[in-house]
C-alpha cells in the first residue's frame, strides 16, 4: 500500500472536520447575575441608633443582674461563703440554659475588698459532680487550696488580697473551659488603701455561651463541647445575659465620673471593650496604679483579666457600650448607658 493511499482518509477527515460550521455562541441576556443569598441577615436594625446591635428599651425597668458594684468595704476580715448548684437560668428572652452556679447565678456574686484585707473563704458543693474554686486575686499555692471538692463537701481556706485591681474567680476543675463556659465566675473587686475619687460604679463581666440545639418543646439548653472547641459561640454577653443592658439601659448623668470594673470570663473570645460617643479619662490594666493609660477609645482585656475604665458621657443621650468585636456584640455582647435625657435632638 502506498503513503498516499494511507494518508488519504486521514486528510479527508481533518479538511471536513475544519469545514464543519463552529456552534452558535451562547445567548445573550439582558438579566444582571443574581446576588447571593443575605436571608440570615437582619430585615432592618435592631435599633435606630449608631451601634444599636440589640433593640433598645426604658431604663424604668430594672435589668435582670444588677450591674451596679458593691460599695467600699471598712472590714479587713471578710467571710465568703459561696455554694454551688446547677440548675436552669434564663440566658435570653424564651432561652433557658442549664448552668453550673455559684449561689445560683451567672455570673456568681461580685465581691469587693480592700488591698491588705483577708478573705475567710468557704466552697460548699452542693451539685453532682467535683467542682473547685481559683482567685485570681490570691497569691497561694493551687496544689493546696484549688482542688477538687467532691458533692456533698465543702473547702475552708483563708488569703490576703496583696494587690488592688479587679479580677476573675472560677471553677478551675478540669476541663476548666467547660466549668466556665457552664457559668462558674465571677468577679472580685481589690480597692487600694487610698479612696478612688468618688464616681458611679458597674461591674460588667464578658462571658460566652455555646449551645445545643433547641429541642422544640422549651427544655433549657446544655453545652455544646464541639462548638467550645471551634470558638463559635452563639451568644456573647455581659452579666450572663443577652443584650440586657440595651433592653434596660443603665441611668448615669451627663458629665459623671463613671468607674466600670470588666472582667472577661470568656473562656475563648477577647473583650475589645468600647463606649461609643466617648474616651476614656484612664484605663487601669489589671493590677496598675500609677500608670494609667489615658484619652483612649478601645482596651482589649484578655481571657482571664480585668481592667478599670473611667469615663464621663459630655452630653444627654444613649451611649451604647459593646465588644468592638462586631460578630460577639451582634451576638449578644452590647448595652446602653442612657445619660440624662436620652431624647434625639
Amino acid at each position: 500500500m502506498s503513503i498516499r493511499s494511507l494518508w488519504t482518509p486521514v486528510a479527508a477527515g481533518l479538511v471536513f472536520a475544519a469545514c464543519r460550521p463552529a456552534p452558535p455562541p451562547p445567548a445573550r441576556t439582558s438579566e444582571a447575575p443574581k446576588p447571593a443569598a443575605v436571608e440570615q441577615l437582619p430585615a432592618k436594625p435592631p435599633a435606630d441608633v449608631s451601634h444599636g446591635e440589640a433593640p433598645v428599651g426604658s431604663d424604668s425597668v430594672p435589668a435582670p443582674v444588677d450591674p451596679q458594684a458593691p460599695a467600699r468595704s471598712t472590714q479587713r476580715l471578710h467571710r465568703v461563703r459561696l455554694v454551688i448548684t446547677h440548675g436552669n437560668i434564663t440566658i435570653a428572652k424564651g432561652i433557658k440554659y442549664y448552668a453550673w452556679t455559684f449561689d445560683g447565678r451567672v455570673p456568681g456574686p461580685f465581691l469587693r475588698v480592700t488591698q491588705g484585707d483577708t478573705i475567710d473563704f468557704t466552697l460548699v458543693n452542693n451539685g453532682p459532680q467535683p467542682h473547685s474554686m481559683d482567685f485570681h486575686a490570691a497569691e497561694i499555692a493551687p496544689s493546696r487550696y484549688y482542688v477538687n471538692v467532691n458533692p456533698g463537701d465543702s473547702l475552708h481556706y483563708r488569703f490576703t488580697a496583696r494587690v488592688p485591681g479587679v479580677f476573675m474567680y472560677h471553677c478551675g476543675t478540669a476541663p476548666v473551659a467547660m466549668h466556665i463556659a457552664n457559668g462558674m465566675y465571677g468577679a472580685i473587686i481589690v480597692d487600694p488603701p487610698t479612696p478612688r475619687p468618688p464616681a458611679k460604679e458597674f461591674v460588667l463581666v464578658q462571658s460566652e455561651f455555646y449551645l445545643t440545639p433547641d429541642d422544640g418543646k422549651g427544655g433549657a439548653r446544655s453545652l455544646d463541647w464541639q462548638k467550645l472547641l471551634g470558638q463559635a459561640p452563639d451568644n456573647v454577653v455581659f452579666n450572663g445575659r443577652v443584650a440586657q443592658y440595651a433592653e434596660h439601659p443603665i441611668a448615669v448623668k451627663p458629665g459623671e465620673l463613671l468607674r466600670l470594673y470588666v472582667v472577661n470570663a470568656g473562656p475563648n473570645r477577647i473583650s475589645s471593650f468600647h463606649v461609643v460617643g466617648g474616651i476614656f479619662e484612664k484605663v487601669f490594666e489589671d493590677a496598675s496604679l500609677t500608670d494609667p493609660l489615658r484619652g483612649v477609645q478601645t482596651v482589649n482585656v484578655p481571657v482571664g483579666g480585668g481592667a478599670i475604665f473611667e469615663i464621663r458621657l459630655r452630653e444627654p443621650g444613649d451611649y451604647p457600650f459593646v465588644t468592638h468585636a462586631f460578630a460577639d456584640a451582634t451576638k449578644g455582647a452590647v448595652g446602653v448607658f442612657r445619660a440624662g435625657n436620652a431624647a434625639s435632638p
